[in-house]
Order: C-alpha cells, then sequence, then structure tokens
C-alpha cells in the first residue's frame, strides 16, 4: 500500500465486517495517526533522535499535507521533545487524514448530525479489500511466525501502534496476551530504529485516557 503510514494508521482502524471505524481506539486515534506520521518523518530520514530530542534534518517540505503539518512544528533550528511532537494538535489529527483519504477517493466521509445535534462522519471504503490485505500485512508482522529483525519496518510500527491503541480491528485483546514475547520483540525493533518514539507515544496515550476519566 503506497500510502503515508498515518493514512495506513487510520485505515487500519476501519471495521469492513462493520462498515464503520472501530470505537477501542476513539480517544487516542489522534495520537496514533500522529506518530504515525512522526514514524514516517524519521523512517524517510526528515526527523532523528538527537540527545533524546526530536531533530528536523531537512526543510524539503513532504508532498503529503499532512505530513508536512507535523513537521512544520520541528524547526529546524530547534529540537523538540518525541512527546510534544506526537502529542501537538492530536485534537484535529484524526479529522485531517479522514479528509486527505477522502479527498483522494481512498475513503468517503458523509457528514451528518446523530440525534439532530452532534456531527458525525460515516465512513466508508469503496475498496474494502485494500483494507483487508492492510490488515492481513499487519497482522502477519505478529502473528506469522517471522523473525523480528526481518519484519518491514513500517508493519513493525504500524503494528506496535495499533496493539499501543487498542485497535481491535487489527489485534484481539486475547491475541495480544497469547502473544506477548512477539509483541515484545516487534516493540523492540522498532525502539531499535525509532528511538523514544514508542514512549512518547505510550505517554500521549496516558494522558489522553487519563483527561477522560478525570
Amino acid at each position: 500500500m503506497n500510502q503515508p503510514l498515518p493514512h495506513q494508521m487510520y485505515l487500519l482502524c476501519y471495521d469492513v465486517a462493520k462498515g464503520r471505524i472501530e470505537s477501542s481506539s476513539a480517544l487516542v486515534r489522534g495520537q496514533l495517526v500522529r506518530a504515525a506520521a512522526v514514524a514516517d518523518l524519521a523512517l524517510s530520514g526528515r526527523l532523528r533522535d538527537r540527545a533524546g530530542k526530536a531533530e528536523r534534518t531537512s526543510t524539503e517540505v513532504p508532498d503529503d499535507p499532512f505530513l508536512a503539518e507535523v513537521l512544520d512544528h520541528v524547526s529546524p533550528d530547534r529540537p523538540r521533545r518525541w512527546f510534544t511532537v506526537v502529542d501537538h494538535s492530536w485534537h484535529t489529527a484524526e479529522a485531517t487524514v479522514r479528509d486527505l483519504l477522502a479527498s483522494t477517493g481512498v475513503i468517503t466521509a458523509d457528514r451528518r448530525r446523530a440525534l439532530g445535534l452532534f456531527p458525525v462522519h460515516d465512513i466508508a471504503v469503496p475498496d474494502p479489500e485494500r483494507v483487508r490485505a492492510l490488515r492481513e500485512r499487519v497482522r502477519d508482522a505478529v502473528l506469522g511466525g517471522h523473525d523480528p529483525a526481518g519484519i518491514a519496518i513500517e508493519d513493525a510500527v504500524l503494528a506496535t501502534f495499533a496493539l499501543q491503541g487498542d485497535v481491535r480491528t487489527a489485534f484481539s485483546p486475547r491475541e495480544r496476551r497469547a502473544h506477548r514475547e512477539v509483541v515484545r520483540a516487534v516493540a523492540d525493533r522498532v525502539d531499535a530504529d525509532l528511538p523514544r518514539l514508542r514512549k512518547a507515544l505510550d505517554y500521549s496515550i496516558a494522558a489522553r485516557r487519563a483527561g477522560a476519566t478525570s
């Protein structure tokens, strides 16, 4: 799937059988797509870790508007904490990615008002096989019995973030428990290539969920 990682992260949350975005990750989906964008930028060499902070290494602007927005938050002369980059503008991130996917026809997003009051979007995917293939590829990274060192880093990132965000269209709680050692090994693979990013996402998710229960 030749799409930026945040787009894939959003699509991974789509439940093909039910024809809607799954709900278990709703509180933290903004953080998930932000973290996926940060991972994409780091893997492309536009961001790197410098003394525990995210440093911008390129002034080149990505073609994808969301990647460009995330990168723009990091000044070339001022590294930022990874947590800050992941957590910044989390509340608008999901809508931005959703609208980009809709603008290219990957999804449709029909707006309506629930109970006549609350704006919601009915999401549909014209090509559900695209989402099924993505889901199976990401699941295979954890459940396929592979050496984590041989897994594509993009798939390791998506799998690890999906597990962190409790994206149940990707992995059920039972699968998470049954494959703890593999989950840990794939997460270690992500940490090796993208130091501190997974922990930054953990902190951002914890902050959001704590705020929702306070």
